[in-house]
This record gives structure tokens, C-alpha cells and sequence, in this order.
């Protein structure tokens, strides 16, 4: 693979001296599951004529690697909804400077993309799984299809994702019986488990501080369970989790506290919504408009300026629990997982 060379000039660092090297890209706000921390029951999905083509995500990804940018991860809504998503996959392998291209799927068409995902230069899936319980399943998601999850999984594992990662958001009062049999899920297959706090993004503008069953108090019930959990190391300090290894070696625990323990100081990531606007926080109440840029026959260094731009006015932290903290007026199938 050809590696672009980027000057200290050139990369994306906002005023606190973060370097901002990950991008996240949401193809598409459209789901085929209904999760009431992400996205309402009933919902009224954006045109299709205002989602970025193939074409536009491409050349946004070309400048933004020109100023660093070398992680990617396709989210959405759930991406694999998005018609030939191995085609873009395949695109943006082949960009310069691009060292590692991720998904974040629910997994429920995950068996009948994944080898060819893999083929497209696909390097790793995270794939969303808050419960191996069907009703808790539908509870969550309002939809059934626990069992298609569980498949896509084991077909990813076939074909050859090492280091599969799952993702389960910890809900109190709903997900506290569903931690030791996703932890021994994970053990069992040598898959990486990560609980994720549940955040102040639902669509149906719910969420209180309370409702956050924090990493602490899983971390807690899992060691009561298994032993002390051995410290795993941080090969990127950027990451947003802790990671943890079982004592027998088999698969690994994670935890990404952003409400009990935030991670702010040492966040690289940049957003890319499905229709085109860029956003330096999970919770910004403030997008940049790269589609006006791509449609209107813009130049690549306008482009560059409008991403610049955006990391400069990014906050020291996201301010959940301040009193000055403004929910985003978005949901999370809005701005991309």
C-alpha cells in the first residue's frame, strides 16, 4: 500500500493539541431495527437524493487523508442496508495513506455480506449484540432477530475477521442479567466484548443520568463472576476503551465509559453524516457542510479548509453531567455510530 507522508502543517490538530486521524462515516440513517437508545419506533428517513453517492464519500476520504485522517469506520443507521456497501468498501481501501478500515453493523445482514466484505479490504466488524435473550432483544430493538445476529457473527469469524468485536450499550434496571452470558459468549468464541455506557442520544429524549449502568459496576460483577480481570495493553492511547484480558486468554473485555469516565482529552475522531455534514463531537450542536462543498463544484482545498475548520472549533469534552450541557438535536442513527 502506498503511505501518503503528512506534515506537521498538515494534520488536523484542534487547539488542545489532539491530532485527529479517525474518521467515521455514516452511508446511510436507515435501519432495519428500531433500538430505543438510537432512533424513534416511527421515523421519516432523509431523502435518498441528500445522502452522499459512493462518488462524494470517496473524494471526502482522498482530502481528508491528505491531512492525516488513516482510520475509517463505516457506520450508519445500519450501513449494510446501503445497496453495494463492498463496493464502497473497495473504494476506500485502495485510497493512500488509508491503514485500517472498520464497520459497526447490528449484524443482521451481516452472513450474506461478509465474505465479500472481506474481499473488498474490509479489515475489521464490530457488531452491535446488547443480550442473547430474543425478548430482551425485542424489548430493545422492537424487532426480532437474534439468532440472524448470531449468525452473521459466526460468518464473519468464517470469513477470517479476526478480533471480532461486540458491542453491548448498558442500559440499568434492563441489561444487568445480560452480562455474565455475554461475557461467556465472548469467552467461548474468542470475541472481543465491549459494554459501551448508554448516552444522552436516544430519540425519544428519555435518557437520565440514572439510567447509565456505569463500566465500575460491570467491571465489578464480572470479576465477582470470572476472577480479576487482567489489564490488556493500549496499543493505541487514543482508543476510547479499557480492555481487559479473561484469565484463560480466550477473548477480552472491554469498557467505554463516556459519561462515568470520559475520554475527551484524548479523542482523534471526526464525523461524516450520511448526508454530508461533518462533526468533530458525538455531541456537537454545530456541523460543517461538506456536501455544499462536493456539489458545488468546490475545490479540494475548500474542502481541506472546511475539515480544518471544524477540528478548530472542536470543545475540550462532549459535557454530559455540566449544567451547561445541550443535548445534540439529533439522534444517534442521525449522526452515525
Amino acid at each position: 500500500m502506498l503511505h501518503l507522508s503528512t506534515t506537521a502543517e498538515q494534520r488536523l490538530v484542534d487547539r488542545l493539541g489532539r491530532v485527529h486521524s479517525n474518521l467515521r462515516i455514516s452511508v446511510t440513517d436507515r435501519c432495519n431495527i428500531r433500538c430505543f437508545y438510537c432512533m424513534p419506533e416511527e421515523v421519516v428517513f432523509r431523502p435518498r437524493g441528500e445522502i452522499l453517492t459512493f462518488e462524494e464519500i470517496e473524494r471526502f476520504v482522498r482530502v481528508a487523508a491528505t491531512l492525516g485522517v488513516k482510520k475509517l469506520r463505516l457506520t450508519g443507521g445500519e450501513p449494510l442496508v446501503r445497496k453495494d456497501l463492498p463496493g464502497l468498501v473497495k473504494r476506500l481501501a485502495a485510497i493512500p495513506g488509508i491503514e485500517d478500515l472498520a464497520l459497526t453493523t447490528n449484524g443482521l445482514l451481516l452472513a450474506e455480506q461478509a465474505e465479500a466484505l472481506k474481499k473488498a479490504g474490509l479489515h475489521r466488524v464490530n457488531v452491535s449484540l446488547d443480550t442473547l435473550s430474543e425478548d430482551t432483544f425485542q424489548q430493545i430493538s422492537r424487532r426480532s432477530g437474534l439468532q440472524q445476529v448470531l449468525d452473521g457473527i459466526f460468518a464473519a469469524q468464517q470469513a477470517g475477521f479476526e478480533n471480532l468485536r461486540l458491542n453491548a450499550i448498558a442500559i440499568r434496571g434492563l441489561t444487568e442479567n445480560e452480562i455474565v452470558p455475554l461475557a461467556k459468549f465472548a469467552n467461548r468464541h474468542a470475541l472481543q466484548l465491549r459494554f459501551i455506557e448508554f448516552m444522552p442520544l436516544d430519540a425519544d429524549g428519555n435518557w437520565k443520568q440514572e439510567d447509565t449502568l456505569t463500566g465500575a459496576v460491570i467491571r465489578q460483577l464480572l470479576e465477582d463472576e470470572f476472577g480479576p480481570l487482567q489489564l490488556a495493553d493500549r496499543p493505541d492511547p487514543s482508543q476510547p476503551a479499557l480492555d481487559y484480558r479473561f484469565a484463560n486468554g480466550s477473548g477480552g473485555i472491554g469498557f467505554i465509559n463516556p459519561v462515568s469516565e470520559p475520554f475527551c482529552e484524548s479523542c482523534n475522531r471526526l464525523r461524516l453524516t450520511a448526508e454530508g455534514q461533518i462533526r468533530n463531537c458525538l455531541f456537537s450542536i454545530t456541523e460543517w457542510d461538506a456536501r455544499k462543498v462536493l456539489r458545488g463544484n468546490g475545490s479540494d482545498d475548500s474542502l481541506r479548509q472546511l475539515i480544518r475548520d471544524c477540528v478548530a472549533a472542536k470543545k475540550p469534552a462532549h459535557g454530559i453531567g455540566e449544567e451547561d450541557f445541550e443535548k445534540p438535536a439529533r439522534a444517534m442513527y442521525e449522526i452515525g455510530g
